[in-house]
């Protein structure tokens, strides 16, 4: 991986277990814990493709692994979220910008629902029975909510900062504006509403607007 990757990456990963395990995983909320880590992850892994995506859910997985309170066998979030990172990066764009929000939530989901059942399996695999006391419908249900509800605020925000690392001609300087255009893109999927598009035809019709108001104007004072 290249110098810039690590020292963008290694910050984001560290900051997000810190959340999760101080403050995400403290909520008790029913089922599932938000997986921040899992996000940002996603988020590095579709701009840096499926080999960089592979390297970031290996090294965060395994930083989890080894992170307290951690109960587990260590390598087996690893190994989950190296597989996640690389099936990800194979749905990196080609001109690295992503047009529309639903690929990405579709992401999210598969992503949450994957990484739930790889890491029951390998924990079956591996003889620990926890996962059994569990009910597994509502824990793949939850963390499929809780991701995606959580998704819009994380992953466009690490995309844009990875590209920017990149020295990518999209991230432009003085155009922090794109990363909460593509959030509200997030936000907005599915309602049929198009926020960071419609500011163009907001400012085209208000132009319009006044430079006919000038020719009545104008016409006015020639009669």
């Amino acid at each position: 991986m290249r110098v810039n990757r690590i020292l963008l990456s290694v910050p984001l990963v560290v900051v997000a277990l810190v959340i999760q395990v101080s403050v995400l995983a403290r909520l008790h909320l029913p089922g599932a814990v938000p997986d921040l880590l899992l996000l940002t992850v996603l988020g590095l892994a579709m701009v840096y493709g499926h080999v960089g995506g592979a390297l970031i859910g290996f090294g965060a997985g395994l930083l989890a692994d080894l992170a307290p309170p951690a109960d587990h066998a260590a390598g087996r979030y690893a190994l989950v979220l190296c597989v996640i990172g690389y099936l990800a990066g194979l749905i990196k764009p080609e001109n690295g910008q992503i047009k529309s929000a639903t690929g990405p939530m579709l992401v999210v989901v598969g992503a949450a629902l994957g990484s739930t059942l790889l890491y029951a399996g390998v924990g079956a695999l591996v003889g620990d029975t926890a996962a059994r006391h569990v009910g597994l419908t509502g824990l793949l249900f939850t963390a499929a909510l809780y991701d995606l509800l959580l998704a819009p605020f994380v992953v466009p925000v690490v995309m844009f900062l990875a590209r920017r690392a990149e020295n990518d001609p999209l991230a432009e300087t003085g155009s922090a504006s794109k990363a909460s255009d593509l959030s509200s893109g997030w936000l907005s999927a599915g309602t049929g509403l198009r926020i960071g598009g419609q500011r163009g035809g907001l400012k085209m019709k208000v132009t319009k607007a006044r430079v006919a108001r000038a020719g009545r104007i104008k016409g006015v004072k020639r009669l």
